[in-house]
């Protein structure tokens, strides 16, 4: 059972050409981390507003998929990236996370941002309800994207599978409180799970940046400004043993 986990947070800003992300994956991964988390969509940017992005998508083995494994291995780390995935409904394809590295896996992100002015669900398809859990250096690591930060319920049933850190890439758009939500439920998520919480987002003027990691006493661990950031954070095992020692609410759950 590992110590420490050293994660690094790529606060970046996704281009509308596949190619150009693709080949900037190189250049933004770095070697000596056990995990590297992308944010949401980086495969591809959603576009203006209503776009169609079904054109971009790519099945779990394609383009994309490729050179972040090659790159993954290449730096000898783990990589979490979002994309657009081919589905059952060619015109409404998945918003996938992918895992490449000491570790493969997928997540299709299961509520789609129909808020705020917004309908995610037009133009993409929900993932199955699932709790994806993966083992990254010695840390169960559980998978979120963005929009389901606002529904308690799934990052419960990540550490009740067993989760110890939650990880977050995002695309939160920019607008009036939107910082604050963000930070907020990430802290939130936090405390009430005792888990680490790594949100990672794309960077201003559309999207809010900020991408943050707490403990799990809801301590701010490091954050970001607005701009594009690249930063690390050293996540202990120490610091999970004493907040579910301190604050047992886990175990204290009843139903």
């Amino acid at each position: 059972m590992a110590d420490q986990l050293r994660v690094t947070l790529v606060q970046e800003a996704s281009d509308l050409d596949p190619r150009t992300n693709r080949e900037r994956l190189a250049d933004l991964v770095p070697a000596g981390s056990d995990l590297v988390v992308l944010p949401e969509a980086f495969a591809r940017d959603f576009g203006k507003p209503g776009s169609d992005v079904s054109g971009h998508a790519e099945p779990l083995d394609g383009p994309f998929a490729r050179e972040l494994a090659r790159v993954a291995e290449e730096r000898g780390t783990t990589v979490v990236a979002g994309m657009f995935r081919t589905g059952e409904d060619p015109d409404r394809p998945f918003n996938t996370l992918l895992v490449r590295g000491a570790v493969e896996a997928s997540y299709d992100k299961i509520h789609l941002y129909d808020s705020f002015g917004y309908r995610e669900s037009d133009r993409l398809s929900a993932g199955p309800w699932q709790v994806v859990v993966v083992e990254v250096g010695g840390f169960r690591v559980g998978l979120m994207t963005c929009y389901d930060l606002r529904f308690p319920e799934l990052a419960r049933a990540l550490v009740l599978a067993g989760a110890e850190v939650l990880v977050v890439p995002a695309a939160w758009v920019a607008g009036e409180r939107k910082v604050d939500h963000w930070l907020t439920l990430l802290r939130a998520r936090a405390i009430e799970n005792t888990v680490h919480v790594v949100g990672v987002g794309q960077p201003a003027p559309r999207y809010t940046g900020h991408s943050a990691a707490f403990s799990p006493l809801g301590d701010e661990l490091v954050q970001t400004g607005p701009e594009a950031a690249t930063v690390e954070v050293v996540l202990t095992r120490e610091e999970l043993e004493t907040a579910r020692r301190i604050n047992p609410s886990l175990a204290n759950r009843r139903g």
